[in-house]
């Protein structure tokens, strides 16, 4: 059984598709990459899945329980802090809270789901994960004290902290400068030599060829196609697929 499904998930803004009838599986261990131009509904998708936004249609089933159902919106709040535990999301700018440390910032929520008592191995796990990130230098740290790939490192361990079944990256290295792409980058292959689940959006394609099992190219928010990352990537089959791959790489 796949550790995601998602089924016929729709999204309108007002009276705009963003998302037109989505559906996919991924089994664990694996990473997907979702790849397409700006406004193909990539974004959209992923906000979905970590319940920052409601589709309108669709399902959403992990480890075959049955987290989403459009057709019955959850507004219980404290249901769907639950059902985001599932997944952690490492966004584009990082969104640490500046007035945290870097340990702090990778604490703060698994304290605050925790009990008390639990406190001291919290801790100690989000100094193993900061370790982890080649940060074990910088827990006491602010956000401004740190560069950008320091930054989204520590958004990366705190994503980890919650121990989701899938990790969502969103663009992961779109606001650093070439140099800080690569502490990124590499953070990501080593999570997925590890076999951590995860779901990028990215435009670093030879990263997504490399790294990934499986991509998806959307467009005008539908998926126009899906195979394995090398295949899809060096031989795409769709002509809107090669026309977007020639523009990135006509760059």
């Amino acid at each position: 059984m796949p550790i995601l499904e998602v089924k016929n998930i729709k999204k309108n803004f007002e009276n705009t598709e963003v998302l037109k009838d989505i559906s996919f599986d991924l089994e664990e261990g694996q990473t997907l990459s979702i790849i397409g131009s700006s406004g193909s509904g990539k974004t959209t998708l992923l906000r979905c899945l970590n319940f920052l936004e409601t589709p309108d249609e669709g399902t959403i089933t992990v480890r075959g329980k049955l987290l989403l159902d459009g057709a019955n919106p959850i507004t219980d709040q404290r249901q769907l802090r639950e059902n985001r535990k599932h997944f952690g999301l490492v966004f584009q700018q990082f969104n640490l809270f500046p007035q945290y440390t870097a340990l702090e910032n990778v604490t703060l929520a698994p304290l605050l789901h925790s009990d008390p008592s639990m406190k001291d191995e919290i801790v100690e796990k989000g100094k193993a994960l900061l370790a982890e990130m080649g940060l074990a230098d910088r827990m006491g740290n602010y956000p401004h004290q740190l560069s950008g790939g320091q930054q989204q490192r520590v958004a990366i361990a705190r994503a980890l902290a919650m121990e989701p079944d899938i990790l969502c990256f969103d663009e992961p290295t779109s606001a650093l400068d070439p140099e800080l792409t690569g502490e990124v980058l590499r953070v990501i292959r080593e999570l997925a030599s590890r076999h951590t689940t995860m779901i990028i959006v990215t435009h670093e394609m030879a990263f997504a060829r490399d790294v990934a099992d499986i991509a998806i190219f959307m467009d005008d928010g539908i998926i126009l196609e899906k195979g394995s990352a090398k295949e899809l990537i060096n031989n795409p089959k769709e002509e809107r697929t090669k026309q977007f791959l020639s523009s990135l790489s006509s760059r």
